[in-house]
Parts: structure tokens; sequence; C-alpha cells
């Protein structure tokens, strides 16, 4: 963090990402130094964020194509290629790691690339401490992207290579088809020719050729050492033959005409401290509660022999100790202050529940049997649910943006067609406690009544927690029950002819 070539609002933000993490590790009090040596950290911080994540994510991810309930249409199969690539990329593990990221640091970011090896797009998870986007002066919009996108980091010296400190920075901008003004091109995405390409650039400089005044955005190429892809093509201004920049930044919060999003421990940083240090002297109570102290008169205690000193006393169980005529044996009761402590820090608990919009009963300190009803339940989820649709508003335009991507890298290897994409995206279930019977009364009651379309029944008992694996698959079972004749069961051999008797 003290890199010449970053910026004060980097050094900041990466500054943030190193103490959030450290409360995420239980290591927050090694930044007080030995201050922080006997600093009691029981993993509260890494328990808001999974369980903020596990509700943000819901029970299930799923990848929708608009249009895929209809059989006849593409848009189904163009699910199904989705699907598969999601499973051969493991999208949904890469997810479960990214998203976290994110709700710890604030930030995640998604690299995509062409794959001819494996014939498909690769999905990278980046940590946001390599991402540095180039923002236009002044605030950017959140609608807004950037143009020129850099992926850096330091590699350290090897004293045992000889190998030197380096910077390498990767690149990513938009720019105009080569050198001569107003030469287009058609990608198979679009009916219109564009005059815009992403230039990728991979190179590396020596540390300590670096200026105390050089920024990530102004280095000097003429020190740069460019590498090398595996097709001995050298990534300088190298065209990826794309007019989008293939690198998906995903904030956690909305923030406006901020680029980068917010933690959901910030708000609770100063609490999460004042739990630790409440735990801390909660258990140096709790060492003087079990092992007393304890005040001797009048006692004749063992002495060396040598110096005619008394020895140190250690209580242990049945020592016995001789006490003359006023000899007397008192102990320091703390068990007072150490209840007292116990209920503060309860009481910080409460108020870390209230700050990070994480109930009791998610949180772990509210037992289900001191729940006074289900009514009471369902409204202390309320902030819960402001927080988590927030969250995931922050997210609607990206992981659409994120297939958009992919099936273009499929358009580019010859995979899919030409032409416009249908609008695809990932979907998370339900993270709240549904009654599925009650649910399943208004899907029935809605869509007999003709207020509801079957398809989207199907979808609403996929949000709350039925297991259908495919909603399109699920209406054509349906109308086709529906269709069967009045009866269900056909006998093909008569039934047999009883007996006068």
């Amino acid at each position: 963090m003290a890199a010449s070539w970053l910026a004060d609002s980097e050094r900041r933000r990466l500054a943030a990402y190193t103490v959030l993490a450290a409360y995420d590790h239980n290591q927050a009090a090694a930044l007080l130094g030995e201050d922080g040596d006997d600093r009691r950290e029981y993993g509260d911080a890494s328990l808001i964020v999974d369980q903020a994540l596990s509700h943000l994510l819901g029970e299930s991810q799923k990848i929708v194509v608009e249009g895929a309930e209809d059989a006849a249409a593409g848009a189904q199969k163009r699910e199904e290629l989705l699907r598969e690539w999601a499973q051969s990329e493991h999208l949904w593990m890469r997810l479960q790691h990214a998203e976290r990221t994110a709700v710890l640091l604030g930030d995640t970011v998604y690299l995509l690339a062409w794959s001819r090896t494996k014939g498909r797009p690769i999905l990278k998870a980046i940590d946001p401490g390599f991402y540095f986007p180039v923002l236009p002066d002044g605030a950017l919009d959140a609608g807004e992207y950037p143009d020129r996108v850099h992926l850096a980091w330091e590699v350290p010296e090897d004293s045992a290579t000889g190998r030197k400190g380096t910077l390498r920075r990767i690149t990513y901008e938009l720019g105009p088809i080569g050198a001569d003004v107003g030469t287009t091109r058609r990608y198979p995405w679009s009916s219109r020719p564009s005059a815009v390409t992403c230039y990728l650039t991979d190179a590396e400089w020596d540390l300590d050729q670096l200026d105390k005044t050089d920024d990530i955005d102004a280095l000097s190429l003429a020190r740069a050492r460019f590498r090398t892809n595996a097709d001995g093509e050298v990534l300088h201004r190298l065209d990826l033959q794309l007019d989008f920049v293939p690198v998906v930044h995903v904030p956690n919060t909305i923030n406006g005409a901020d680029h980068f999003g917010q933690s959901s421990l910030l708000s609770a940083a100063q609490l999460l401290d004042d739990l630790a240090a409440a735990d801390t002297d909660s258990q140096r109570a709790s060492a003087t509660t079990g092992s007393p102290i304890i005040g001797l008169s009048g006692a004749r205690l063992p002495v060396d022999r040598r110096t005619g000193n008394p020895l140190p006393v250690q209580v242990e169980p049945g020592m016995v100790w001789p006490l003359g005529d006023n000899g007397q044996l008192s102990t320091v009761d703390t068990s007072a202050q150490l209840a007292e402590l116990r209920s503060y820090v309860e009481a910080l608990r409460d108020r870390l529940s209230v700050v990070t919009r994480l109930p009791g009963s998610v949180l772990g300190t509210v037992r289900p049997s001191e729940v006074p009803s289900g009514c009471a339940l369902q409204l202390s989820f309320g902030p819960l649910d402001a927080m988590v649709r927030s969250m995931r508003l922050a997210r609607e335009a990206k992981y659409p943006l994120l297939l958009k991507m992919v099936q273009r890298l499929y358009q580019l290897g010859g995979v899919l067609p030409p032409g416009e994409n249908p609008r695809a995206t990932i979907t998370f279930g339900a993270y709240l406690p549904t009654d599925l019977s009650a649910a399943l009364d208004l899907v029935a009651r809605g869509v007999q009544a003709g207020v509801l379309s079957l398809e989207t029944g199907v979808r609403l008992l996929i949000d709350a927690g039925f297991p259908i694996e495919d909603a399109g698959l699920e209406v054509e079972r349906i109308r086709a029950a529906a269709e069967e004749p009045a009866g269900g069961l056909v006998h093909r051999h008569p039934a047999p002819t009883l007996p006068p008797w």
C-alpha cells in the first residue's frame, strides 16, 4: 500500500480492504500492535458476512433466459447452453467466492475470456484489490462503464533466484479500430457496424525503475516488458475483436454516483471493536472468578531455607494452611462483575443485530422457543428483507451483463449464430421461511381465477421453494395432465361379471 504507483484514493481503498479482511480472519487485533496481543475475537465478523451472503444468494441460484417457457422458441436451447456452461465453469462455486468477497470488501470483479482449447468462455473471479478502473473526472454515474481498466499487482523480489521486484499491469481499453480513422467492423451480435474495439496490453516494470510520481495509468511503456500469449503474439494493444471490456465489476451496495460499493461490515466496525474488548474483559474476569484472589494472615507458610524468605503460595486442591489464633483467609469475589460483563456483551450483540439488519434468529442469539409467535418472527425479518432487496438491486444489471458477454464470446467462437441475443440473468432463490401450503393455495386460486398465468404461477412456486428444476418443462407437464380424459385411468380389460349369488 506504500507503492509509488498508487494514488491516495487507491491507498485508502486497499487499506480498507486490508482492515476488513483482518476482521474476517479474527486478526483485527494485530492491527493494534502490542496492545492487541491478548485481544479476544470470536468470529462475529465472519458470522455477519456468511449470514448476509447466505440470504443474498438464497436457497438456490439459476440461469433464466427470457422466453424459455415456450418450448418452440430458441430461448430454451440458449438456456440449456448457458446452464451447461455454468456447470463446466463451476459458476456457482465461483459465484459463492466472488459474492462473499463483495459482501466482505464491498466489491468483486469477474474477468471473461475465450478459450480455444476448451471451446467456451472461461470465467475468473478477481480480487478487487487488483482492480483499477480509469474513471473520468468527477463522479461516475452508476449507468456508465469505464472504457479503460487496469488489473495490477506487485510481484515481490526473490533473493534466492535474484529476481527483482516487478509491477505487472494488464490493461483492457476501448479504442478506434486500426490506425485509419473511420475504420468500422461488424460484430456478429449487432447489425450495425462499429468503429470501436477492445485492446489488451500485458506488461511489467521493475519496481526500482518506477519514479515516485508514476501513476498506474501513466506508466511509461518505454521501460515496460511485454508478455506473449500461447500463440506467440506480443500482448501490446492486441485486438480482441470485441467492442466491450470483458470485465464486470459488481458492487455490494447502491452508492449512487460512487463506482465502488460498501462492505456489510463497515457500519458495524466500531461495534466489533467494542465487542472484542468486552469479550476480553469478560475472559479476564472469568479467570479471577475461577481462580479467586486469596488473602492469608497468621498462616505458617513455607520459607526458602537459604534466604529465609516465604516461598510463593500455589493454590491447589486439597491444600491445607495451618492458621494461627488470629489467622484469617479471605477471597475476592468477582462473580458479580463477570455477570455484568456478560450482560454487556449480550447488549452489544443486540445492538450488532440492529446495525447489521440481521435479526437475532439469523445470528443465533435467539432460540426458536423464545419467539413469541410466527407473526413476530416474520416482522423481525423486515430489516433483513429490505437489506437483501437493496443488495440484489445493486446486482440486477451486472449478471445480465455477464451472461450477455458470455453469449457474445460464444458467437465470436462460432458456437452461436450471429444475431441479437436474448436477455439472460441469474436468479436467486427465496431467503426467508415460506409457508409452502399458503403459497400453493395462492397460486392455485390465482390461476383458476385467471389473474395469474400458468407460467407466472410456476415461477412463484419456484421462488417459494418448491423443488421445480425447469419451469418450462413443469408447465408442459401441467398442461399435458389437464388434457387427459376425465376419469384418469383407461381400463383395457372389461371388469369381470359377478356371479348371481
